[in-house]
């Protein structure tokens, strides 16, 4: 049901209610002209006989009284059966919104795939899901606080209200067809009993999980981890860096956190098929004609080269950090994967 039909019905109950106040003055003033009553005696004769209840009248109805009273008990039943009405479309409309909102939602967590699953929608979750949705990444986040379905449908984010350590809501997310989850719940032991879970379910999942204490980084580590991150650590060692460096902290941000600035810094993998693959850097033309710096190359088996050297072979499998042009690094981007 669209955003209109709903507006309408709304703007219908308004109009109704205008009516009823209408219709109910009209009466009020009408007994008091016509039969010199008080306000209320107008009012609760007026009520009575709009409504239909017909508890008796005030007193004696003169012949224009009684022509009155027929007058507004035909506009009263009116007025009060479109007023009914228009409460009873929205009511079924609202209905039939979340009814049809409840089945998009299946459907799309149905068919979500290569996925990221965030366990947990607070401050942190929520940062997390609108990076990865600016990335174009699909998300699904899993939230045990149903206070959090109404900010979750504002950001259009798909959900799971549940328990994210139940195994049949982590399957239920689509954990066999993710491609990783983020466990961003407040508490560090459910923090690992996800990550243990997720890992026992999918293998190959990579996961990051969220941690408070350095015992509880070193249990998701043996649970099954492949990132652990301590945002209050991290928080404090930047606020610290923003003052012992603050010219390198201010680089680092214009280039990974500023969406405005030209000059990103991005990993790109190089694939089998790239022309670049067993090319040396000074031969791949990157920094002559991309005006890209290689900052760093982590090799397929895991070493990790700073400052590479001119002579440094770029090999299927490694992830090239490079900074550079936005426009440019898409260039290189295409050419690294071959296509």
């Amino acid at each position: 049901m669209s955003d209109g039909f709903y507006h309408l019905s709304y703007r219908g109950i308004l109009r109704g209610l205008g009516l009823i106040v209408g219709i109910v003055l009209f009466g009020v003033l009408g007994y008091m002209m016509l039969e010199g009553w008080s306000f209320l005696d107008a009012l609760y004769m007026t009520v009575i006989t709009i409504t239909t209840v017909g508890y008796g009248e005030i007193g004696h109805l003169s012949i224009d009284g009684k022509v009155f009273t027929i007058v507004l008990i035909f506009l009263g039943i009116g007025i009060m059966a479109y007023f009914l009405g228009m409460v009873a479309q929205a009511m079924v409309e609202l209905q039939v919104r979340s009814i049809i909102g409840r089945t998009k939602l299946g459907w799309k967590i149905k068919s979500i795939k290569n996925h990221y699953i965030i366990c947990g929608y607070g401050r942190i979750g929520r940062i997390i899901c609108q990076e990865l949705k600016g990335n174009k990444i699909p998300v699904l986040v899993v939230d045990n606080h149903p206070d959090s379905r109404q900010q979750l449908e504002a950001d259009e984010v798909p959900y799971i209200i549940d328990d994210a350590t139940n195994e049949d809501v982590l399957s239920e997310a689509g954990i066999e067809r993710a491609k990783g989850l983020i466990a961003v719940v407040s508490s560090d032991a459910d923090n690992v009993f996800i990550t243990l879970t997720a890992r026992g379910m999918n293998p190959n999942l990579f996961i990051v999980s969220r941690a408070e204490h350095e015992t509880a980084e070193r249990k998701l580590l043996r649970a099954g981890a492949d990132r652990v991150v301590r945002p209050y650590l991290i928080g404090g060692q930047k606020m610290a860096q923003t003052i012992i460096r603050p010219a390198v902290m201010d680089f680092l941000e214009f280039t990974v956190h500023d969406k405005d600035i030209e000059l990103k810094l991005e990993e790109l993998k190089v694939e089998e098929s790239s022309k670049l693959n067993g090319v040396a850097l000074v031969d791949s033309g990157i920094r002559q004609e991309m005006n890209i710096i290689i900052v760093a190359i982590r090799k397929a088996e895991g070493q990790m080269v700073f400052n590479p050297s001119s002579q440094t072979r770029i090999e299927a499998g490694d992830i090239l950090i490079a900074l550079g042009h936005g426009n440019e690094l898409e260039k290189l981007a295409h050419i690294l994967r071959g296509t």
